[in-house]
C-alpha cells in the first residue's frame, strides 16, 4: 500500500532517514518524540517538501509515476493545516464534490450529523475535537483507500478521542484492503487502533513490532546493582541508570520471568518503550 525506502530530507541541524511500510488492510502507527521526524516524513510522502533522495511507492507506484486518479485514493490529515474559520460546514461540500469524484454527500452529512457538527456554524466557533473530527470525516468520505493522518487526536479530550477511532474503525470495517497511517503522541490510540508500529528517533527508525508483539513480550526490567551485575544482557534493548539501580528495556519478557524471579518486572506500555527508546543507553 506505502512503501518508503530511505527516505532522506536534509536541515541545518536535523536529517532525515526513514524506511517502513504500510500493508493492505493494516493500520500502521508512527510514533516518537516531539522532532523526531514524523511530520516531515508525512509531508516528505505526499511531495510536500522536496526530499534528498530515498524511494516512496503508493499502491505500487513512484510519485513520479501518481496520476489525479490515484491522488482521489488518498484520504490526508496534516497537524497543522485545516480549513478557513470563516467557513460553515455546508460551505465545505461543495468543495469535496469538485475535489474528488467519488465523494460520498449523503454519508459526509450522516456522519456530521452523528457526531454533532453543526452546518450552519462557522468554523472558527467550533471545539478543538469538533475541528479535529470534521478534519477526518473529509479525509474518508470519499472512498479512500489509504489514510495518512498526522496527529489528528492532538489536544481532543477522551470523549472526543473515542469518537475519532470509532470513525477510523468504521471505516476498515467498510471496505477489505484499506489501510492507515497514522501518528500520535497518546499510546492508547495505538495500542487499539494500530496493527503494527514503528518508532522514529532523531530522523531514523529505530524499533518496528507488531502491537500485540509490543504489549505483550516488551518489559521493563527494575534491578538494583547487584542484580544488574548478574542480569543476562543478551536481550536488554536499552538501560537507564537510575536511583535504584537500573531500568532495562527487554523484548524477551518470559525470558527473564522464567529465570529471574527475584527481579521486578513491569509490563512496557508504549509510552515507556518510547522513552527507553529515546533516553536509554544501548
Amino acid at each position: 500500500m506505502l512503501k518508503i525506502e530511505h527516505l532522506r530530507k536534509k536541515y541545518k541541524s536535523f536529517t532525515l532517514d526513514c524506511s517502513m511500510e504500510v500493508k493492505p488492510g493494516c493500520v500502521t502507527g508512527l510514533i516518537g518524540p516531539n522532532g523526531a521526524g514524523k511530520s516531515t516524513t508525512f509531508k516528505a510522502v505526499l511531495g510536500l517538501i522536496h526530499t534528498d533522495g530515498g524511494c516512496v511507492e503508493i499502491f505500487g507506484k513512484s510519485m513520479e509515476a501518481f496520476t489525479p486518479e490515484d491522488k482521489q485514493k488518498l484520504g490526508v490529515v496534516l497537524s497543522d493545516s485545516g480549513f478557513s474559520g470563516y467557513l460553515e460546514v455546508r460551505d465545505i461540500v461543495p468543495v469535496l464534490e469538485n475535489l474528488y469524484n467519488t465523494f460520498d454527500k449523503a454519508f459526509f452529512l450522516k456522519q456530521a450529523q452523528r457526531f454533532g457538527l453543526p452546518m450552519d456554524k462557522k468554523m472558527k466557533e467550533f471545539s478543538t475535537g469538533m475541528k479535529a473530527k470534521l478534519k477526518v470525516l473529509a479525509a474518508i468520505s470519499h472512498n479512500a483507500k489509504l489514510l495518512i493522518l498526522d496527529e489528528p487526536t492532538v489536544g481532543l479530550d477522551v470523549i472526543a478521542r473515542d469518537e475519532m477511532l470509532e470513525m477510523l474503525r468504521d471505516f476498515m470495517e467498510g471496505e477489505e484492503g484499506r489501510s492507515i497511517l497514522i501518528s500520535s503522541h497518546i499510546s492508547g490510540d495505538l495500542e487499539t487502533l494500530c496493527d503494527d508500529i514503528y518508532m522514529i528517533h532523531q530522523g531514523k527508525i529505530v524499533l518496528h513490532e507488531d502491537t500485540d508483539v509490543l504489549l505483550g513480550s516488551y518489559a521493563l526490567l527494575k534491578v538494583n546493582p547487584g542484580q544488574y551485575a548478574k542480569l543476562d544482557q543478551r536481550y536488554i534493548l536499552r538501560r537507564r541508570r537510575e536511583s535504584f539501580g537500573y531500568s532495562c528495556l527487554t523484548d524477551q519478557k518470559q525470558y527473564y520471568l522464567d529465570n529471574y524471579p527475584q527481579i521486578a518486572i513491569e509490563k512496557g506500555s508504549i509510552d515507556e518503550v518510547i522513552a527507553m527508546m529515546a533516553r536509554g543507553e544501548a
